[in-house]
């Protein structure tokens, strides 16, 4: 199978643990990911995470409050080297944030690395999601 296919079948895996998450399951995200203190994440909702906990943390919170939706990658293209690989696209679906939905429309960069014979996520990059952002400055002027 060549390196190309390999990192697709990790991307599914990662938006398979995105779908998961955001029906409020976080912890299928924690497998999809290198444990490495070197690892990011920059979500739609702004700033950047950063190290294995840090990053599995942030998703979780969202989990939390997460009440359904569907993400998927759109017109990706994936870019393999021999142990690392670059993966751009549209993400493109709904979430269910706090009983509220968001649409989202938003360029992604995932970055994967080949760890002990397996490729995992060890950066994720959105735009910023001005649908998401209204949503929780909404949550925080209500709470």
């Amino acid at each position: 199978m060549s390196a190309n296919n390999q990192v697709l079948g990790a991307s599914e895996k990662f938006y398979d643990a995105l779908n998961k998450m955001a029906a409020g399951d976080a912890a299928p995200m924690s497998l999809v990911w290198v444990q490495s203190p070197e690892v990011s994440a920059q979500h739609p909702i702004g700033g950047r995470d950063q190290g294995y906990d840090t990053v599995i943390a942030s998703f979780a919170k969202v989990a939390e409050v997460a009440g359904g939706g569907e993400i998927r990658i759109e017109d990706r293209q994936i870019v393999a080297g021999s142990d690392m690989a670059m993966e751009t696209g549209v993400e493109i679906g709904t979430l269910v944030i706090a009983g509220q939905t968001a649409e989202i429309n938003q360029r992604v960069t995932n970055v994967y690395r080949l760890v002990d014979g397996n490729w995992k996520l060890a950066h994720h990059h959105t735009d910023q999601s001005e649908a998401m952002l209204g949503i929780l400055k909404q949550l925080s002027q209500d709470g």
